[in-house]
């Protein structure tokens, strides 16, 4: 009912920058909060940072100062601009969405498919 599709992922030398999208698309009415998540080989998945539908926000520590999330409301959009990239930001990018699609039923869960974002030399 609702597909999230992301994209902006790539290869990346330490120190770049890379700027993340995932648009949300289907049977909308609002969307709460959108997240980033990341999951690097070998480790769980983290959240990286979240926004929620009036703009406030939250970030790992491992990213604070470097990465910047926001959203486009009448896009159904959310971004991650990530500055100053350190090859341990290595990971499968995966964003996530609570979303509702009508005035009366309860949020779901949905999440993108993942890009890959690579930092090395």
């Amino acid at each position: 009912q609702v597909q999230l599709v992301e994209s902006g992922g790539g290869l990346v030398q330490p120190g770049g920058s890379l700027r993340l999208s995932c648009a949300a698309s289907g049977s909308i009415f609002s969307i709460n909060a959108m997240n980033w998540y990341r999951q690097a080989p070998g480790k769980q998945r983290e959240l990286v940072a979240a926004i929620a539908s009036g703009g406030s926000t939250n970030y790992a520590d491992s990213v604070k100062g470097r990465f910047t999330i926001s959203r486009d409301n009448a896009k159904n959009t959310v971004y991650l601009q990530m500055n100053s990239l350190k090859p341990e930001d290595t990971a499968v990018y995966s964003c996530n969405a609570a979303v509702q699609h009508d005035r009366y039923s309860d949020y779901s869960q949905y999440w993108g498919q993942g890009t890959q974002v690579t930092v090395s030399a």
